[in-house]
């Protein structure tokens, strides 16, 4: 009898660690990825809303290998977290949950098993915070109040200054919710593998907090690297220690060059501004769409047509580096996009956009001389059409030109350059250079010194 009791015994052992749920450990250290370096970053914007309306993750994983032969090596995905439904519109930018996943995205196994298949792609993953509110029905709103930013009446209020009313502005005066804030972030380093964050109005939330949590992060990670792009124009950022913030100047200013017909001067003095306080190491994320600038128009519209889109990509990206791709611009999607709900992208469209877009990227890796960490010397087109600037970097050499007008116009290349045997990156071919060049409408042309 003896025996058999703890024969059962043993057995309920048994049966109860088997029902325990699985639990998921960062995989990134002795998998074989290494996070880039912030100067070699190419990152691409997943939303998952246009990827399926459902089981978003699985979709998303399905589309891996397209998103790596791109040439990418950072995913940035949009708020993966559940949406909360009071006073809801229905945007991922109201968290309900920190620490949880959408089911219409999939689960938190999904998620892991998406960050290990980009990891095992030579890719790096970074999840979109939202660090400055929450949804009304998150839970800290009612077992923690006071995290929270009242009215004179004690009201719990939305952010001051927008109509952003479906989600609850908080309190950086609170210790407590700055501690929770950091312990959801970190579950997602310490337990999913993420590389990192977007952080959401980065600038409305206090930096003194993004330097604890930037700083408490990185000690919980090592000796994994991890990337932080705030989105935000504050130069504070960088003291807080993001790599990377917004060029939202600069993409007003590429709109205004493509559509107003302003100088190209503007993108230079808009480029030196951007750049003259930055620290070292530091860079700014250039991008000539992202999710909200798609809700209003597509490039494709946005410049001035399909090669007018493509003539503002290399402008932005290649003066300066910080190249970001948001998902469906890559296959020229022509509407708006509204991430507040499912907007099917066809992405067998355009196939000749996309390889136009895998070329670039391909230059653009190939070449350290035009990313962030290449010295930018730009050349005066009296005219102001044609962007001109010699990108180098140690031995590497790369001449960019970029006629952002819709008509031909022929230019006046740097002297340096008269005479000089390059290869045309965009096809290949070797070419002996005059003392000027002629751009058709919308054309550009990377042309490498290899003497």
């Amino acid at each position: 009898m003896k025996k058999i009791f703890l024969t059962l015994v043993l057995l309920l052992v048994v049966m109860t660690i088997g029902c325990k749920p699985k639990e998921h450990h960062a995989t990134p250290v002795g998998s074989g990825f290494i996070v880039p370096e912030v100067a070699d970053v190419v990152m691409y914007q997943v939303n998952p809303r246009v990827f399926a309306p459902s089981n978003s993750f699985q979709a998303i994983m399905s589309r891996l290998d397209s998103i790596q032969d791109l040439g990418v090596n950072m995913l940035w995905i949009m708020p993966i977290y559940p949406i909360g439904e009071e006073k809801s519109k229905n945007s991922p930018y109201s968290v309900r949950d920190y620490k949880a996943v959408a089911p219409e995205y999939g689960t938190v196994d999904d998620l892991h098993m998406l960050v290990e298949m980009c990891h095992e792609r030579g890719m790096g993953v970074i999840l979109d915070w939202v660090a400055n509110h929450t949804a009304w029905d998150n839970v800290w709103v009612k077992e923690h109040p006071d995290w929270y930013t009242h009215d004179s009446t004690g009201t719990i209020i939305y952010p001051p200054g927008t109509d952003w009313t479906d989600v609850a502005d908080l309190n950086y005066d609170n210790k407590e919710m700055r501690a929770a804030m950091i312990d959801a972030m970190r579950y997602w380093v310490d337990s999913v593998g993420v590389d990192g964050f977007r952080c959401d109005v980065a600038d409305q939330v206090p930096v003194d907090f993004w330097t604890d949590c930037i700083n408490e992060l990185r000690a919980s990670a090592k000796p994994r690297n991890l990337i932080m792009l705030a989105e935000g124009a504050n130069p504070d950022n960088f003291t807080a220690g993001f790599d990377l913030n917004y060029a939202w100047e600069f993409m007003g200013a590429i709109a205004q060059v493509m559509k107003d017909g302003a100088s190209i001067n503007k993108l230079l003095a808009v480029d030196k501004n951007e750049y003259k306080d930055l620290p070292p190491g530091k860079f700014k994320l250039r991008f000539t769409t992202n999710h909200d600038e798609a809700t209003k128009a597509s490039p494709v519209t946005l410049y001035g047509g399909p090669k007018a889109s493509m003539a503002a990509f290399v402008a932005t990206t290649m003066l300066h580096g910080g190249m970001l791709v948001y998902g469906s611009q890559e296959v020229g999607y022509p509407e708006p996009i509204n991430f507040f709900k499912y907007v099917p992208v066809d992405w067998n469209a355009n196939p000749a956009m996309r390889n136009e877009y895998k070329k670039l990227i391909a230059i653009y890796n190939e070449h350290p001389a035009l990313r962030s960490s290449g010295k930018v010397l730009p050349f005066d087109d009296d005219e102001n059409n044609v962007l001109i600037v010699d990108r180098v970097l140690n031995n590497d050499n790369v001449l960019v030109l970029v006629n952002v007008r819709d008509a031909a116009h022929n230019v006046e290349l740097p002297a340096m350059w008269n005479n000089k045997s390059v290869i045309n990156l965009m096809n290949g071919e070797e070419m002996v250079l005059s003392k000027h060049i002629t751009l058709q409408p919308y054309q550009y042309l990377l042309l490498h010194n290899h003497q």
